[in-house]
């Protein structure tokens, strides 16, 4: 049967070739959202059940070109061809020197201390050690404070006003409740260091015969939040005092707030270790998180408060609101690559693989700089890591032409020539790193826990956590027990005075 709702082919041959363009780009079209639809399946395949490592070959060292690399050699081919088993080695726990030790002696009895072939008595010629650790619970005890009372019976005999003294009320953290600077010690750390939710500290407590109400911690942590706001305005004004900053942020959950995105932000200077400078004290490395009600661009305007030093952030365009100078990540942009690599045919070398090796030479270099000061790591960049960063922008400007925006390989190549100006900041300035992944890892520990806890209930409970995150990430970062700093910061701080230094409390200057 003939179909007459086809559309009529046009009889004229110029309509004709129109028509055909025509339908070959519109094949071009489906095509191209047919692939960049495929690629968004894989790379969401690969978020969801991959493994979430961004190690690449060769990560950390300098190598040839990712083509001459990924190609076998005989001796690779012959050695793949040869299946070898070896035996995984497992290690015994170290046990620390400075745990106390108790000896058990385990020894003969009199009647065998002698030889067995003439009679004589043995003698002791040496002995085996060996270790094993004994846990023993937290122990759990009530302090009475006492204070005595005294009054005059002269006074009581001549019916007066009666004279009647006591000792003063000890200085406390939080007066009149029942906490001790050791129970809000333990209390912070295990739900802000160890992720222990305090619905599930009320019932370890009870398991101890104690009911402290997770409402009864709630309070404590909030009118702790308090107390130590001044200590945290210090630190916040001592951040703002070094010559380079990182930042990062992300989403929490605020139930008395009326928004869909509150945001923890994260700012702080140094490493995950004390560093020195000579002969000079270790600067301090700081951490500190800021709670805001939304993400907007003010909020890390208004915290940095007019800083111009160097501030090392992610992509995020509300950090250009700020005055300080930015420098750009280069592990976001490697990510990027790494997402198209990961989209590519198995076994194949694609683009992406072109700019993971330049990236992964620059990171080579960053490598031999560890112990390296900022006048050095600024020399050694200039001479080695400058004419990579020339060779790959060159590879960015010529593949941006020759791929699809939309595909991740695009999207790869458009991101990194976007930032492109802040990714070259570190070049010039050997305080900052090549990139922004010590932010990430102080911001880690929050999110972990948020895992646990999901959400903060009141917008003043999310400004206490984000003031003893800081302490106990601060404390961290400097080599410091938290829970042995908090203890002796709540035993110190009630005997300050209001217009005391508060300098002597700070995690990287306080005596324990």
């Amino acid at each position: 049967m003939k179909n007459t709702d086809a559309t009529p082919l046009p009889d004229d041959i110029e309509s004709l070739k129109k028509l055909v363009l025509s339908l070959q780009d519109e094949s071009k079209k489906y095509q191209l959202l047919y692939y960049e639809t495929l690629e968004k399946w894989q790379l969401a395949l690969k978020q969801r059940f991959a493994a979430s490592s961004e190690g690449y070959q060769g990560q950390g060292e300098l190598f040839n070109e990712a083509e001459e690399q990924l190609t076998p050699s005989e001796e690779e081919v012959a050695a793949e061809e040869t299946i070898t088993y070896t035996r995984k080695k497992t290690r015994r726990p170290s046990l620390a020197p400075e745990l106390p030790r108790e000896d058990v002696l385990h020894d003969l009895d009199e009647a065998d201390k002698v030889c067995d072939d003439c009679g004589n008595d043995l003698h002791r010629m040496g002995e085996e050690v060996s270790e094993k650790l004994e846990f023993i619970p937290a122990t759990v005890k009530v302090i009475r404070h006492i204070r005595p009372k005294y009054s005059c019976r002269c006074c009581e005999q001549k019916a007066t006003q009666t004279t009647i003294k006591i000792a003063p009320v000890p200085a406390s953290i939080l007066p009149k409740s029942i906490a001790t600077p050791t129970l809000l010690a333990q209390i912070i750390t295990a739900k802000y260091q160890f992720g222990l939710p305090l619905y599930r500290q009320e019932a370890l407590f009870k398991s101890f015969g104690i009911e402290l109400h997770r409402q009864t911690m709630s309070r404590w942590l909030i009118k702790l939040g308090q107390q130590l706001q001044p200590l945290y305005d210090r630190m916040h004004h001592r951040l703002l005092e070094q010559p380079a900053l990182w930042s990062d942020d992300t989403p929490v959950k605020v139930l008395d707030v009326d928004k869909t995105q509150c945001t923890m932000w994260v700012y702080g200077c140094g490493g995950d270790k004390p560093t020195t400078t000579g002969n000079s004290p270790p600067l301090p490395n700081i951490v500190l998180y800021d709670y805001q009600d939304g993400r907007g661009g003010t909020h890390p305007n208004h915290f940095l408060n007019g800083y111009t030093g160097l501030l090392q952030v992610d992509g995020y365009a509300g950090y250009h609101k700020t005055q300080a100078t930015l420098a750009g990540c280069w592990a976001h942009a490697r990510r990027k690559f790494m997402d198209a690599k990961a989209v590519q045919p198995k076994g194949k070398t694609g683009r992406a693989d072109q700019a993971l090796n330049l990236i992964q030479k620059l990171y080579g270099i960053e490598k031999q700089l560890n112990q390296a000061t900022a006048r050095e790591k600024q020399a050694l960049r200039q001479t080695e890591a400058v004419p990579i960063m020339q060779q790959l922008k060159a590879w960015l400007d010529k593949t941006a032409l020759q791929v699809p925006p939309k595909s991740t390989i695009g999207a790869a190549v458009h991101y990194t020539l976007n930032q492109w100006d802040k990714l070259q900041v570190y070049l010039e300035q050997g305080e900052v790193a090549i990139d922004n992944n010590r932010a990430e890892r102080a911001i880690k520990p929050f999110v972990i826990g948020r895992k646990n806890w999901l959400f903060s209930n009141t917008r003043s409970g999310a400004h206490a956590s984000a003031l003893l995150y800081s302490l106990i990430e601060t404390a961290k970062a400097n080599g410091i027990q938290p829970s042995v700093y908090l203890t002796a910061l709540f035993e110190q701080l009630p005997h300050s005075k209001a217009n005391d230094s508060l300098d002597h409390l700070l995690p990287w200057a306080m005596t324990l």
